[in-house]
């Protein structure tokens, strides 16, 4: 006889009964049969015979159903047994079970194949297939059941019902689990298998009520054991410890409450922990950017700017990732503590994200400033040293030009000159006047720079306030002393009359076209500074012009000098006995053409160098252009993408799914385009390297395009985010997409901003409009829930939380307190055996570490308050 099991059709079994294979051993059956006829008082020693007339048939379906059959007959004769036998078969069909070769002519006539196929078909209908576990059934959900209940123990592993159970430790593990006071269960051996089956069937028979079906012997001695004769006696320890399952449904639940607990705590300290080091992060930042001490060298100022470069591009860019997972992980842990019916988590203080969100704003403004400071500080620092060498420069000359002449003016030479040679002093002085009064714009230039130089702070202006005090109180002397010289040769004027005009006019001739000379010179040879374009053509045009004037300096050189030849030519001509030099002047022909020759020297370099700088410029000019190409690109796409990512969180498209993808697809376009940010970032530091601080070409700076990029990564991401919590809120929810595109309506339509948020009066509308009646208090309490920070407006998700949440079923804490109730025995309290015993180690040991004890009135040693505990799960009192 063969019996097997098809598939369930509106939750009920169909059994077929057919010819040809094994069947359940006789005794098996008789003893599973007799277990449950003794209930009613009787029993059977044969089962072809006991069941023939029908009687016994009926009594055990009606001990195993617990329902009454119709009343049999009582006649001795053979179709009165029949008719018994048709009422148990008929009453076996209307239970789902389909007979086939079955009749009841076999059985009344003692078949002994088709008795023993229709007492397995009972066993699999009453004892086997109403069994479930975990949505599983029948043979699947017993052996569940096995596997569930003998995890603990070791050197346990139920696969099957026939070779697993050959060492007894299953059974015996089974009772042990359930009643660990029968068995010592630290005292079976895996390598006594007679020992242990025959411990645990004595025992099940003694204290369960089991009946002792299998023979020990015949398990050891067969190589693959019967697996009917298994699961049947496997199914006697199922419903003999039934009621155990109720506590193993509350285990399983408060397990679920415990491991999400344990799961939002996690996310809790990672959140801190992210956000602590964060915080710390731009505590220690912002200080090095508020560091406005000046450096005193150009060099010292561009290593600071390279230090703040290294800063943006290998030091913050990972802290603003850090800040954007930060936010996502926030608004992930919020999700999930709503969906699990939690109160929000609320950071500690100083933790916010919008705290977090201050400290950054800080943070960018401080670099803002830092930024803008080294600029100007290497702004000023060329400035200095411009000013600077210029002062050098001005000074040497000076220094040079009035080398000797305190000599000259304090000597006594006029007092043994001939009259002649008193007016030559005379004129000489006068020309010395000229010259005096010519150097006088140099010197007040001299006191200017170094007067610019102490307002700018430079570095070294000691020395150079020295050196200036140094002039002054020369040039003042000189001015006495030339005073005193002129009173003197005027006095001896009187007595000196004879002049030579030719002298004269070439030393007042020289004196100026040397000083136009050195003019020219110091200006040929004077540092220049420019940041445009037009700035070195207007220098170029102004070299061009002096370029212009020298056919006419060259005419009065010649001039100059024919007065020379004039003078030689007197002398020779007359034979004048002329001593020395010129009297009126040191400047000579020689001199003059020897700075003339210098002019001319320096025009051509002068040249070079406008044409070196021009080219500069252009060059200059062209990173503008190359940089406001760019920028003038990027900037726009930045704010395409922000306004395109806007509509796609506003509009409703497709399923969240394929929003998501959208997004994703969005997102790998957006990072994609990270290269050209990157050229852009080159460019801008090529600029930064040439020292070019204005661009009229675009209105954008690097900044904005950094800014813009940073604003755009963290949109994309908190929107990907977003919508993944939708998806996580409709899962767990149980909402339709219909019902999401219904919310998603609903909000688009009172968002009248359009800025994905509702302000309190919108959603006061909102909820009127899906026919909510409430009162002020009632709207305050709805408010606490979709904005817990107060910040006066309703996101999305908030909004399909609450709705969601208003028809959602979800675990609260007299449901886990009911659970805990159940593992106590109904007791109050609950003890840490109990816990250790039906909750798996981890999360039996989190309970015990956060119970409080139990004080009430029935309180025992060790006895802990699980309703306390229940409450505090759900943010009803301090955990």
């Amino acid at each position: 006889m063969y019996v097997c099991v098809c598939e369930c059709v509106c939750e009920c079994v169909y059994i077929y009964v057919c010819i040809s294979v094994s069947l359940l051993p006789q005794c098996i059956s008789l003893s599973w049969c007799n277990s449950h006829l003794r209930k009613a008082g009787t029993q059977i020693e044969n089962i072809e015979e006991d069941f023939r007339d029908g009687l016994k048939l009926m009594l055990l379906l009606e001990v195993i159903s617990g329902e009454r059959l119709a009343k049999p007959e009582r006649g001795k004769m053979r179709v009165h047994k029949i008719s018994n036998v048709n009422k148990a078969l008929n009453f076996i069909a209307s239970k789902g079970v389909k007979l086939v070769s079955i009749g009841a002519e076999e059985i009344v006539d003692g078949n002994a194949k088709m008795t023993l196929g229709m007492i397995w078909t009972i066993i699999l209908r009453f004892a086997i297939q109403d069994i479930s576990v975990e949505e599983t059934s029948a043979k699947e959900g017993l052996l569940l059941w096995c596997q569930r209940k003998t995890a603990p123990y070791k050197n346990v592993n139920i696969q099957n019902f026939h070779i697993s159970w050959k060492d007894g430790l299953g059974f015996c593990a089974l009772i042990h689990r359930h009643r660990p006071e029968l068995i010592d269960y630290g005292k079976l051996r895996k390598d006594d298998p007679m020992t242990n089956l025959n411990t645990a069937f004595d025992v099940a028979e003694k204290y369960l009520d089991i009946p002792k079906m299998l023979d020990a012997e015949d398990i050891v001695g067969t190589a693959r054991p019967d697996e009917k004769a298994i699961m049947t006696y496997v199914s006697s320890f199922y419903h003999a410890f039934s009621g155990a399952q109720k506590a193993e449904t509350a285990a399983n639940r408060i397990c679920k409450v415990l491991a999400v607990n344990q799961e939002n705590e996690q996310l809790m300290e990672d959140y801190e922990k992210l956000a602590s080091d964060l915080l710390e992060w731009i505590r220690r930042t912002i200080p090095w950017l508020e560091n406005r001490v000046p450096e005193s060298t150009m060099q010292a100022m561009q290593q600071k700017l390279e230090d703040f470069r290294d800063y943006r591009r290998q030091h913050k860019p990972p802290k603003v990732q850090e800040k954007c997972q930060l936010e996502i992980n926030f608004n992930t842990l919020q999700t999930k503590l709503r969906l699990s019916n939690r109160p929000a988590f609320m950071p500690s203080e100083g933790k916010m994200v919008s705290d977090i969100s201050n400290a950054w704003g800080a943070l960018e403004g401080a670099e803002k400033g830092y930024e803008e400071w080294l600029l100007n500080e290497i702004r000023r620092l060329e400035r200095l040293d411009h000013l600077a060498e210029k002062f050098r420069q001005k000074a040497a000359i000076h220094e040079a030009w009035t080398e000797g002449k305190e000599a000259m003016l304090t000597q006594k030479d006029y007092e043994t000159a001939s009259l002649s040679e008193i007016k030559a002093l005379l004129k000489k002085h006068e020309a010395f006047e000229s010259d005096l009064a010519a150097h006088q714009d140099r010197v007040e230039q001299i006191a200017a720079i170094a007067q610019e130089l102490n307002e700018l702070e430079y570095y070294d202006s000691p020395s150079v306030n020295a050196r200036c005090q140094k002039i002054c109180d020369q040039w003042d002397a000189l001015g006495a002393l030339t005073q005193k010289r002129s009173e003197a040769l005027q006095r001896t004027e009187k007595l000196l009359e004879t002049i030579d005009q030719l002298y004269l006019e070439f030393a007042k001739r020289a004196a100026p076209f040397n000083n136009w000379m050195e003019g020219a010179m110091e200006d040929l040879q004077d540092t220049f500074i420019v940041h445009t374009i037009e700035e070195i053509q207007g220098l170029s045009t102004a070299h061009e012009q002096f370029k212009a004037t020298l056919p006419e300096a060259d005419k009065e050189r010649q001039a100059i000098l024919g007065i020379h030849n004039e003078i030689a030519k007197i002398v020779q001509t007359y034979h004048v006995n002329m001593a020395g030099t010129n009297p009126y002047t040191t400047i000579n022909p020689t001199e003059i053409n020897a700075k003339w020759d210098k002019v001319r020297q320096l025009v051509p370099q002068r040249d070079q160098a406008l044409i070196e700088e021009h080219a500069r410029q252009q060059n200059n000019e062209r990173l503008r252009r190359q940089f406001a190409n760019q920028a003038n690109v990027i900037g726009p796409w930045i704010q395409t993408k922000m306004e395109e990512i806007g509509r796609i969180s506003i509009e409703m498209h497709g399923t969240l799914e394929d929003q998501l993808t959208h997004l994703r697809q969005y997102e790998k376009s957006i990072v994609n385009y990270k290269p050209k940010i990157d050229q852009l970032e080159g460019d801008h530091q090529q600029i930064q390297e040439a020292l070019i601080f204005d661009n009229k070409h675009t209105n954008y700076t690097m900044e904005h395009i950094r800014v813009g990029w940073e604003q755009l990564l963290t949109t994309i991401a908190r929107t990907i985010n977003e919508i993944e919590n939708q998806i996580l809120t409709r899962d767990a929810k149980g909402i339709s997409q219909e019902q999401l595109n219904e919310f998603r309506a609903s909000f688009n339509h009172f968002d009248r901003k359009r800025t994905g948020l509702m302000d309190g009066e919108d959603f006061r509308t909102c909820l009127i409009s899906m026919g909510y009646n409430m009162g002020e208090a009632e709207f305050a309490r709805i408010m606490s829930i979709v904005d817990p920070n107060r910040l006066g407006v309703v996101t999305f998700q908030a909004f399909i939380d609450f709705m969601s949440r208003e028809t959602a079923d979800t675990d609260t804490a007299d449901q886990v307190m009911a659970s805990f109730k159940v593992l106590a025995g109904d007791k109050n309290y609950i003890l840490a055996e109990e816990l250790r015993r039906e909750l798996p180690p981890d999360q039996a040991e989190y309970c015990i570490s956060r119970m409080a004890p139990y004080t009430g009135p029935d309180a025992v040693p060790g006895a802990l308050d699980y309703m306390s505990f229940s409450t505090a799960l759900y943010g009803e009192s301090d955990l």
